[in-house]
């Protein structure tokens, strides 16, 4: 089967599925994408200008279309239906606009959470990374049809209820395990080695998780560090100022070069924290727990899902005093063995995602 990807804003783990995917898949993918650097704004505008001429310069028909959440698939479709129509399209939300936090002072663009609903409206499957990011999604919707005088449509929600799917991403944690020592069963060496690899932007709130540490800290806790984030600006003062106040603790500092060098960081941590207020799914989470590491995450967003229901109550927490909590108990040796969360994470490697993947978009494409 030929499958066309269209990816508006190819970075990240918009990226990271699609070219996962098509390196693995039983079908002929093609990918046909814009970068990053024009801005996720402008790519979702306009986007879908572009892709139609780059599809229709290439004139080929395939059978089945797969967008990212960045397409404007409504646009889209109608800028290449003598080409395409016909076409099935399924469009996979990585993230959405209707409910993704906003930073203080800033308001949500209403036009981009419409340019969402139209193209899941318009879809013939609406995939999301996780069953908490579909309910979110679902939910949202009756809030922003609302909004407006008249005409609300409010029936479509459940037509687009009953074309969506969970689809998790696939990650290359195979790769982890090739670029770094297997996790084993050692024990923990102390002090105690504390991960952050989430971006270091607002939605991950990493002012709350340097706010854990100076409490742990001030318990006479010992403790290493290892920051690995993403980081748009290294320059950012707050940034700069917490690389100088934590710098006895420092392990490492900044983002990995290179896969090989992540992978490596991962495995030398013990605890993998996250004080998030988005998360749809988790990729850097499932990573660090893949090589080894226990999570400590908050009781909110997808971070439930990825856990079985026993070990809720030793990873979860649901304030910021139940954070320093969980983080004491580990400074003091409690820990799991290091193969329980990697084998937690193993399902989500493309070796066991992308037959999935085959299989689901065979019975999309003959629906």
């Amino acid at each position: 089967m030929r499958i066309l990807w269209l990816d508006p804003f190819h970075g990240g783990s918009h990226a990271a599925v699609a070219a996962g995917y098509a390196a693995r898949a039983a079908h002929q993918v093609t990918l046909l994408t814009l970068p990053t650097a024009g801005g996720w704004r402008w790519r979702m505008r306009g986007g879908a200008v572009t892709l139609a001429r780059m599809a229709r310069e290439r004139g080929e028909r395939p059978e089945l279309i797969v967008a990212s959440d960045m397409l404007d698939l409504a646009t889209f479709r109608a800028l290449t239906a003598d080409l395409l129509a016909g076409v099935p399209a399924a469009v996979y939300f990585h993230e959405n606009q209707l409910t993704y936090p906003l930073p203080a002072g800033r308001q949500r663009d209403a036009g981009l959470a419409w340019t969402n609903y139209t193209s899941a409206l318009c879809a013939d499957a609406v995939i999301f990374n996780s069953e908490f990011h579909r309910r979110d999604f679902l939910a949202a919707l009756r809030a922003l049809l609302g909004r407006y005088h008249d005409y609300h449509e409010l029936e479509s929600v459940a037509a687009i209820a009953a074309r969506s799917h969970v689809l998790p991403p696939g990650i290359d944690l195979a790769a982890l395990a090739d670029a770094a020592p297997p996790a084993g069963e050692r024990a923990m060496v102390q002090p105690l080695t504390i991960l952050w690899n989430s971006r270091w932007e607002y939605d991950k709130q990493p002012g709350a998780f340097f706010a854990a540490l100076e409490a742990l800290e001030a318990s006479g806790a010992d403790f290493r560090l290892i920051v690995a984030g993403e980081h748009i600006d290294p320059r950012m003062p707050a940034f700069v100022a917490a690389r100088e106040r934590w710098a006895r603790h420092i392990v490492h500092w900044g983002y990995a070069p290179s896969r090989a060098a992540y992978a490596a960081l991962l495995q030398r941590a013990d605890v993998v924290v996250s004080t998030a207020i988005q998360e749809f799914f988790g990729i850097a989470v499932v990573e660090a727990l893949f090589c080894g590491c226990a999570p400590v995450l908050p009781r909110r967003l997808n971070y439930p899902e990825l856990l079985p229901p026993e070990l809720h109550a030793e990873c979860l927490y649901d304030d910021a005093a139940g954070l320093v909590a969980l983080l004491s108990a580990h400074t003091r040796g409690r820990q799991r063995p290091r193969a329980t969360w990697r084998a937690i994470a193993a399902p989500y490697d493309w070796t066991h995602l992308a037959p999935r993947y085959d299989q689901f978009f065979a019975a999309i494409s003959t629906r």
